[in-house]
């Protein structure tokens, strides 16, 4: 499995990728590293439907905050090229800081409005980095579909918005949440989570259950959905919320009234990690 460290490099790939003979096709699975099964399940998706994969493999430096985590962010490059090559990826996309923001750099793209709902909301700035880095990635591969995850259901309404405003042919697809047994959303950030704060963690999934067991029986208004998700986390006192929220998936806006594909999503720090989670209710 190749490594290519230029969008020069991946261009290339990329056409030669889809200019055989058979038709080829495109996937690209646009990570920050430290691949878990969820992760896995985006490759896997990817490779079902296309003849090609590239993963990228990128801490982008313009989505974190000046007091966030990106210097503590989890590398594990080799433990990265191992699993992605264990799952036949094609390639790994792993660029530097400097080839994809080079010096005097000053061109970012802002999805306005949604890029300041939910996270947006609280962390300044951060779609915007998002939104500037899947585009750069987008142009740069050209693939014929890209895969994210539903845990990142916000990014995902920014970048289908940033798609299709500026008419890009690529298909973004979303594939389920992958969790652990007991529940928890797998992330990356949890290898911060203390054993204490793991278990502690826990209460977030178990509000979303919540929620879906009440959407089960006819439940939809959002007063009631949100106020039992605040009751399940209240268990543990130690859980600081940043948000709990039903909005229309497309826009972000709150809504009163559940309707199919409204999604209830939840952010909460668990010491000193961030967590989200949230489900599509049907």
């Amino acid at each position: 499995m190749e490594i290519l460290r230029t969008v020069a490099e991946l261009r290339q790939w990329s056409r030669a990728a889809r200019s055989t003979a058979c038709g080829g096709t495109v996937g690209l699975v646009p990570t920050m590293g430290a691949l878990h099964a969820g992760h896995v399940s985006l490759i896997r998706a990817a490779r079902a439907s296309c003849s090609q994969v590239a993963v990228s493999i990128f801490v982008n430096p313009t989505q974190f905050g000046p007091n966030e985590d990106y210097a503590r962010y989890p590398r594990t490059f080799d433990a990265d090229y191992a699993l992605a090559k264990a799952e036949e990826a094609s390639v790994i996309f792993a660029p530097s800081v400097e080839e994809f923001y080079p010096a005097g750099a000053s061109t970012f793209v802002e999805v306005e409005g949604l890029g300041n709902r939910l996270d947006g909301a609280l962390r300044p700035g951060h779609f915007r980095g998002v939104a500037t880095v899947v585009a750069k990635l987008l142009i740069a591969a050209e693939p014929d579909h890209a895969f994210f995850g539903q845990k990142d259901a916000a990014q995902v309404a920014v970048i289908r918005r940033m798609v299709a405003d500026l008419r890009m042919a690529t298909e973004i697809v979303v594939c389920p949440i992958v969790r652990e047994p007991d529940g928890l959303a797998l992330s990356s950030r949890n290898v911060f989570l203390s054993p204490a704060e793991r278990a502690q963690s826990l209460t977030i999934s178990r509000a979303i259950c919540q929620v879906e067991a009440l959407a089960s029986v006819g439940e939809r208004r959002s007063g009631t959905l949100i106020e039992a998700a605040h009751k399940t986390i209240a268990v543990e006192s130690a859980i600081r919320i940043d948000y709990i929220e039903l909005v229309n998936w497309t826009t972000l806006q709150p809504v009163e009234i559940a309707t199919p594909g409204t999604l209830f999503a939840v952010a909460a720090w668990v010491g000193a990690t961030r967590l989200i989670d949230n489900t599509i209710l049907d």
